[in-house]
This record gives structure tokens, C-alpha cells and sequence, in this order.
């Protein structure tokens, strides 16, 4: 249920941001201003950027893995975080606590300033979105059920908004790939009602009204769901990296490909930041009996 401090929170930025909607909207393409909100409010380091996961009341992982925190916004009961089948949290477990409740606050922010609004231009993408490419940008999606490839195409510091403006969004065998150092972390999907994805490769951060579900594949963000009021997030054999434990915006050199071991070439980080005066210690590509960095640097 949507308490009476929530609910206003969100017509707060609502009202803000549609003021600077009338402002700045674009008549030859994606809303300008809504991407302004978007880049503001994902790099912005609120309480939800350090959760991979936030759910309503549930959070239910069957097998796989997720990378990150993971928490409630209601205590316990009917708030759970229920674990299965050999199912691995890296991270923290917050049923209800005072960290997974601001950072749904701030979740629930994020979703009223980012919804659609009167004076948007987005026009509305139908269709399955295979083989569809998309440069960085604003967009509106249908709620037809998602399949084959869709290509993200920037830089690293490119950002993609993409809506569900009415309904759901769901994927069989669908691919999200990204082109020309694009960043998973950089992709927003904002999504009307529920998100089902199924044997698919979904990149972005996902914030949805309603539940999220993912079984098998891979999801490369962070996953909130329940902003309507009602949505538990359950993942099956699926494996889950959140945006926090890689880094912001880093697909290529995350945490789990930083293993320090000598021979098999430099991954350019350091994780934990293990090695303060070189990086790295292998950075110098050191082979087995013959590391990269010597004399204990």
C-alpha cells in the first residue's frame, strides 16, 4: 500500500519535473528533458544505486546467483528474502531496515520523475524489437511480448531511457547488446506494470510498477519493482550482476574479472583496491613463475 509520505513524494517530483518538461521538449526528437531527469537521477548515488535488488515485500531467488545488495521495503512479516536451491547473495540482505527503506524511497522518487508526461515527444516504438538499433536517446516501447536482438549503440558515457509507457514488458529468448563501449548501467527501463523475461540477456537498470521475474539467462542492473504499490522480484536460475558491484557503467571490468592471478593477462583494475601505488598486480601481463609486478608492489 502506498502510504500518504510516498504518495506525496512522488507528485512532488512529478510536479517539478513537469515543469521542466514543458520547458524543454524537443519536437524533432526524444525528449530532451526527460533524458536530463534520467541522467540526473542515475548517477545521483541516492540510497537505491547501492542496491542490486529492491522488491515491495519479496524478494525469491531459486538457483543462480545475484551480485549486490539485496533488500524489502516491508519488514518481516510479509517481508522476505528467501533463498533456494543453492541460490548465491553477494551482497547484503536488508528485510524492511532502514537502508532498504530509503533506498525504496528514493526508488519510488526516481519512478514518478522519470514517468511519462504530458509534452513528451516519444514516439512510440512497437513491435518485438529484433534487429531494432538504437543510438542514445529517449524512447517508448509497446507492451508487445520482446524477442531476438536489440543493439544499444554509444559510448561509454552514453545513456538510454527506454519506456513501457502502458503495460508490461516481457521477453522469450531476448537479447540486449551493446555496441561501441555502451554501458549496461546506463540503460534505464521504465516500465508501466510487470517485467517477465525468460530464457533472455536483459541489460539496464529496471524500475517497474508492478513485480519482476526472470527465469534462466542473464540480467546485467539493478532490479526494482513495486512501485505501483504491489511487486516481489523472483529470479530462477538466472544470474544477476547489480550495477553497485560492478562499478557504475563498467560491463568489461567488473569486480569478478579481477582476480589478480598471474598469467593470464592484465584485466585493468583493482579490486578492492588492493594495490595502491600500481593497480593492478599483474598489469604488466606476467606469466606463471614470472608475475607482472615485482618487489611486492
Amino acid at each position: 500500500m502506498i502510504t500518504l509520505h510516498r504518495l506525496t513524494a512522488r507528485l512532488v517530483a512529478v510536479a517539478s519535473l513537469a515543469t521542466l518538461l514543458a520547458a524543454c521538449t524537443d519536437s524533432n526528437g526524444p525528449s530532451n528533458a526527460s533524458l536530463l531527469a534520467h541522467n540526473d537521477h542515475s548517477s545521483s548515488g541516492g540510497g537505491s544505486s547501492s542496491f542490486a535488488v529492491l522488491a515491495n515485500a519479496a524478494v525469491t531467488c531459486t538457483g543462480g546467483t545475484v551480485a549486490g545488495d539485496v533488500g524489502t521495503f516491508l519488514t518481516a512479516p510479509p517481508g522476505a528474502i528467501t533463498l533456494t536451491e543453492g541460490c548465491l547473495v553477494s551482497g547484503a540482505q536488508d528485510i524492511g531496515g532502514p537502508a532498504a527503506v530509503a533506498a525504496y524511497n528514493d526508488f519510488l522518487d526516481q519512478y514518478a520523475a522519470l514517468a511519462p508526461q504530458a509534452g513528451d515527444v516519444c514516439p512510440l516504438i512497437t513491435g518485438t524489437l529484433a534487429g531494432q538499433s538504437l543510438a542514445p536517446g529517449v524512447y517508448c516501447v509497446s507492451s508487445e511480448a520482446k524477442t531476438g536482438v536489440l543493439t544499444l549503440s554509444g559510448n561509454a558515457n552514453s545513456t538510454w531511457l527506454i519506456k513501457v509507457p502502458s503495460g508490461a514488458l516481457t521477453g522469450t529468448s531476448f537479447s540486449v547488446v551493446l555496441a561501441g563501449g555502451a554501458q549496461a548501467c546506463n540503460v534505464t527501463w521504465w516500465v508501466d506494470a510487470a517485467v517477465t523475461m525468460t530464457d533472455s540477456d536483459l541489460k539496464g537498470n529496471v524500475l517497474a510498477g508492478a513485480a519482476i521475474t526472470v527465469t534462466r539467462g542473464t540480467f546485467a542492473g539493478n532490479a526494482w519493482a513495486g512501485a505501483d504499490g504491489v511487486g516481489d522480484v523472483t529470479f530462477t536460475q538466472a544470474a544477476v550482476v547489480g550495477c553497485d558491484s560492478k562499478g557504475k557503467g563498467n560491463n568489461d571490468q567488473d569486480k569478478d574479472k579481477c582476480n589478480q592471478g598471474v598469467g593470464n593477462g592484465p584485466e585493468g583494475c583493482d579490486p578492492g583496491n588492493s594495490n595502491h601505488r600500481h593497480g593492478s598486480n599483474d598489469e604488466d601481463g606476467g606469466t606463471p613463475g614470472n608475475p607482472g609486478r615485482k618487489g611486492g608492489h
